[in-house]
């Protein structure tokens, strides 16, 4: 809709993606200097809506940004107290001792937190500095400038008739042009995708790589509540099959969060990463945990897991990729929240210093040099060699092997040298013919459930005349080619139930849509295009 006439405002900075990292940098922005014209937008309902994280935090960017953070009242109640690591089998459960494990594994020091609620904390102070936050308003499009540059974004489009064109109740939308833009949009965000292809900046890069996250919130027994204990589990149910593992928090008012991740680079494409997450929770020592509460939420993320050697070139003329958008996340220590908030620290200040000398619209080269060089790029480099050796190892190599390069990288060196991934998630899905069906046992509505059962506790909602926001490339090759090749993985990998194959015919349930991006990540034959669809739709998590 490039020919459509809006309204345009300016600012000196646009921030999308209302999470840690563009919340961060909007409230470093004010600190620096009080006269910039700052704006958040937000594709979710209200700041945090679509916020999901584990999450244990480490405060090292709340402390760096908000030093006095407890006095202002952020939500950062409850401090870890214990770790426990266990490799599951199928009926029992090994602990892991925690003494050689490197330190930064150590978790003292570290937070249980709602990330949504420290997010709406976060947004909180933001506007008490001048930042505008407009929660509801979804980027659809990118604004180009006259050499190329990226200058703005298009939000606000709303009510659009269902083959995408504008009509009598229309919304267009408007722009919003800034000297800088900054994408913190998360995991595989629709408009970093575009920028990372436009301006080639995975170039020389190893690919990304993910992992799909899914949570519960449980209501325990208050006699088995611990509140400050982590636990992390690997091994079963998953087995070889993939790799991944558990978390379980117990965070205040009894309450429980219980995540499954699994890594996406899996080949056996009849895998079913929800069913596999609703089997874990049969295990004798979650089970018992659990048994007489109550699930009261759930929802589903992607998660980025390549780490150092995976990150794009994070700017291009007049625009930088924070946080998630780049991949950030150090993976044994399943955290990236605290280098979601450095690197919109980063970016504030590179943008300051730049818009202090009449500098717009060119690339902020100190922003890429600060990520790489500094806490964050330090923090990932120690970590760099997990994921591609659990890949190509397995779990109990990856322990010994990893465990050994962590404690060498403590000290500065690695016998590995960075080592590489490998294929794409998408390419690394094999044929159906090569592996046999998996049967998982039915959920018994106590402790597992159906998907879509789960999915209205996710309190997601879409309008459903809108025009469908997962894209297929090509409309024949759910049918002709991922049905017979790959036996349809779209009906399993998805955590939401979008994706069914009725009578032949591929059906797209997008009312359903948690927001996870797997589709994007994970289809075999990358035919499917996430985009944004009108603001304010989607999951609504109250304390995810």
């Amino acid at each position: 809709m490039s020919d459509v006439t809006r309204e345009t405002m300016e600012y000196d900075v646009v921030i999308v993606g209302a999470g840690p990292a563009g919340l961060s940098a909007a409230i470093r922005l004010k600190q620096l200097d009080a006269d910039l014209q700052v704006v958040v937008l937000e594709k979710g309902s209200e700041v945090g809506a679509h916020i999901l994280s584990g999450a244990v935090l480490d405060p090292v960017g709340l402390n760096e940004l908000i030093p006095d953070w407890k006095a202002k009242g952020a939500p950062l109640n409850v401090p870890v107290t214990e770790d426990n690591f266990y490799a599951l089998g199928e009926a029992g459960a090994m602990r892991i001792p925690n003494f050689p494990m490197p330190p930064l594994m150590n978790n003292h020091g570290n937070y249980i937190v709602s990330m949504g609620n420290v997010c709406r904390w976060m947004a909180e102070q933001a506007e008490e500095l001048g930042v505008e936050i407009f929660p509801g308003m979804a980027c659809s499009e990118l604004v180009y400038g006259d050499k190329g540059e990226v200058k703005g974004v298009v939000a606000g489009v709303f009510g659009l008739e269902a083959d995408g064109s504008l009509g009598p109740n229309s919304e267009p939308g408007m722009e919003l042009h800034g000297k800088y833009v900054f994408l913190s949009e998360g995991v595989r965000g629709s408009l970093a995708k575009e920028v990372i292809a436009k301006y080639d900046l995975s170039k020389g890069k190893e690919p990304q790589k993910f992992g799909l996250g899914m949570k519960e919130i449980w209501e325990i027994d208050p006699g088995k509540h611990n509140e400050g204990s982590v636990t992390h589990t690997m091994g079963w149910p998953l087995g070889s099959n993939a790799g991944g593992g558990s978390f379980i928090y117990h965070l205040e008012n009894n309450q429980v969060y219980v995540g499954f991740v699994v890594h996406l680079n899996y080949k056996n494409p009849h895998l079913f990463p929800y069913m596999e997450f609703q089997r874990f929770k049969h295990h004798p020592m979650i089970a018992d945990l659990l048994k007489g509460g109550k699930r009261i939420s759930y929802g589903a993320r992607a998660i980025s897991e390549g780490g150092y050697q995976s990150m794009p070139k994070m700017v291009a003329p007049g625009v930088a990729m924070l946080g998630c958008s780049v991949g950030m996340v150090n993976v044994p220590r399943i955290k990236g929240n605290h280098n979601a908030m450095l690197s919109g620290i980063a970016a504030a200040e590179a943008a300051h210093d730049a818009i202090k000398v009449d500098r717009s619209g060119d690339e902020l080269s100190a922003y890429e040099a600060d990520v790489r060089e500094g806490a964050i790029g330090k923090d990932l480099k120690k970590v760099r060699n997990v994921k591609p050796l659990w890949s190509k190892y397995g779990l109990v190599a990856s322990l010994a092997v990893g465990g050994f390069d962590m404690w060498t990288n403590t000290l500065g060196f690695s016998l590995f040298g960075t080592l590489k991934h490998g294929k794409n998630d998408a390419d690394a899905t094999e044929e159906a013919s090569k592996h046999e069906p998996i049967e998982y046992p039915k959920p018994d509505g106590t402790l597992s459930f159906d998907r879509l059962t789960n999915v209205a506790f996710s309190f997601t909602n879409h309008e459903e005349s809108q025009p469908a926001h997962l894209h297929l490339k090509d409309p024949s090759v759910p049918i002709s080619v991922n049905l017979p090749k790959y036996a349809e993985p779209a009906q399993r990998y998805c955590p939401a139930g979008v994706y069914e194959v009725v009578d032949d015919k591929f059906v797209i349930n997008f009312q359903n849509c948690v927001h996870c991006k797997t589709c994007d990540i994970k289809d075999p034959s990358q035919n499917i295009n996430w985009v944004t669809p009108q603001g304010g739709d989607g999951p609504n998590y109250p304390n995810m």
